[in-house]
């Protein structure tokens, strides 16, 4: 539900507050993305060698 921008937070609704709660940390860490890419490079060099 969209809310006026100066709506005070404690107006709002329960529900509302509650979906708007995440977690601080990432879906995926951006180390482990930068070790499937280089493994993933890895594997294409690895193929490439072998053809």
């Amino acid at each position: 539900m969209a809310y006026p921008p100066d709506t005070d937070p404690e107006d709002r609704d329960p529900e509302d507050r509650e979906l708007e709660r995440g977690s601080d940390t990432p879906a995926l860490n951006p180390v482990l993305i930068i070790v499937l890419l280089v493994m993933l490079g890895l594997g294409v060099y690895a193929a490439s060698y072998l053809l």
